[in-house]
């Protein structure tokens, strides 16, 4: 998968603190990773399976 160009983001909670998680949205697949080493890695996950993930963690 090809960062280069991706747009990463924080969510908007975690106002001005430095250790979270940022996403970008890349093709099919949500790209995952530390904002403390951006460049240490990330994990990809289908759009769909993380949409999936969210709204089961949201019912339980």
């Amino acid at each position: 998968m090809d960062l280069t160009s991706a747009r990463w983001r924080k969510s908007s909670r975690s106002g001005s603190e430095t250790d979270c998680v940022e996403i970008a949205h890349v093709e099919s697949e949500v790209a995952v990773r530390d904002s403390k080493n951006p460049r240490g890695g990330h994990l990809a996950i289908p759009t769909h399976a993380l949409h999936h993930l969210t709204h089961h963690a949201t019912q339980h």
